[in-house]
């Protein structure tokens, strides 16, 4: 049993994901589920009940104005997402987000501020940057005991038939931001990014290959690293065999994983060049205690920040590197142009709105 009060979260929107949050919620020592909101009450209480949580509330205007919950996990559609989030922030309440966090730069920009001035924390969900594998390897990037990374591969390919899109607010650049290089890529492209450091430039494509929406169903990038490394990097909704990948070429070894929406040991891979001795390679092993990628781990680590008062984990920190690498490929199809960290804040139509115009080769 821990040896404070555990934080009090709250959950607001109840679809699939937010069960993923409670489960996280339930499994944390340092966190108690109290309360729920979801714009359909009926589906508000069933959620409810299916979690053992105490109160519903009408709304998250009342929900926030009882001030009974330290934490709101923002699980709603990403439409709302900035909205709700610094709603919460402003009323002193700490916000773990689900992504896409925003529609925009400029309103992820606007929860960041939202946290600082309230001196209160926005995680946003990055699951995958979890697990003992990814750690492992991060701390053998960052120690350059796998020389510098050079080429690297990131992957997104996941199938998503026509009836996704027909989901109200999905397809639309009003409701939605973006198409599944916000939606579905930011997830390889956020653990290419914590794995690889800063961005340097992006040069990027959008296309319209199948589906009936306004934005991309395919898009394709290169993105170079503040390190030197260069990317390659394709998310398709599009594509019936689906994988989730990343590789990365370092001067020593080749690291892949290769997974769809969660990653443990048996997914990486580590294999060193032909020249390295085999006693080096021998220490790159994988830790013997494994722990796989996921919201619990997540969740776990953000709330033991939060009651230390210490900054958040890197798991669940710089949220906007990803932002910007994903709203500079939107740039760069607009331009045509190379985009850089500084090109990229002078565009100020893509810092509001990631919409693009799109190369569409549908037939008929």
């Amino acid at each position: 049993m821990p040896e404070h009060t555990p934080l009090r979260a709250a959950i607001v929107g109840t679809g699939a994901i937010a069960n993923a949050h409670a489960e996280a919620i339930a499994a944390t020592a340092d966190a108690e589920l109290v309360a729920v909101v979801d714009r359909d009450p009926e589906l508000a209480r069933a959620f409810a009940e299916r979690w053992s949580v105490p109160s519903t509330a009408a709304s998250l205007d009342a929900l926030l104005a009882d001030g009974g919950i330290d934490v709101l996990h923002v699980c709603t559609p990403p439409g709302v997402h900035a909205e709700q989030a610094i709603a919460a922030l402003d009323a002193g309440v700490h916000v773990v987000c689900e992504k896409p966090a925003a529609l925009s730069l400029d309103q992820l920009d606007a929860m960041t501020d939202a946290a600082t001035r309230n001196d209160r924390r926005l995680a946003v969900v990055f699951q995958q940057r979890t697990g003992s594998a990814a750690a492992h390897v991060r701390g053998l990037l960052d120690s350059g005991a796998l020389g510098r990374p050079l080429v690297a591969t990131c992957q997104t390919l996941w199938f998503r038939d026509p009836a996704y899109f027909e989901v109200p607010w999905r397809g639309k650049w009003a409701t939605e931001g973006g198409g599944p290089t916000l939606g579905l890529g930011i997830h390889q492209i956020d653990l290419l990014a914590w794995l690889l450091g800063d961005w340097a430039s992006v040069q990027g494509q959008l296309w319209r290959l199948d589906r009936e929406t306004q934005m991309e169903d395919v898009s394709t990038a290169v993105v170079s690293f503040a390190g030197g490394a260069v990317a390659s990097v394709i998310t398709s909704a599009l594509s019936p065999r689906e994988t989730s990948s990343i590789r990365i070429d370092t001067e020593l070894a080749t690291v892949t994983v290769d997974h769809l929406y969660g990653h443990g040991h048996e997914h990486w891979r580590i294999t060193p060049a032909p020249h390295v001795d085999p006693a080096t390679a021998a220490g790159w092993a994988l830790p013997e205690v494994e722990e796989a990628s996921g919201h619990g781990p997540l969740v776990r680590d953000i709330y033991t920040a939060l009651q230390s008062g210490a900054p958040l984990p890197s798991t669940a920190s710089d949220a906007v590197r990803s932002f910007e690498i994903v709203t500079a490929i939107y740039s760069s199809a607009a331009s045509g142009a190379l985009v850089t960290p500084a090109t990229l804040r002078d565009d100020v139509d893509r810092r509001r709105s990631l919409e693009s115009p799109i190369s569409d080769l549908r037939r008929g």
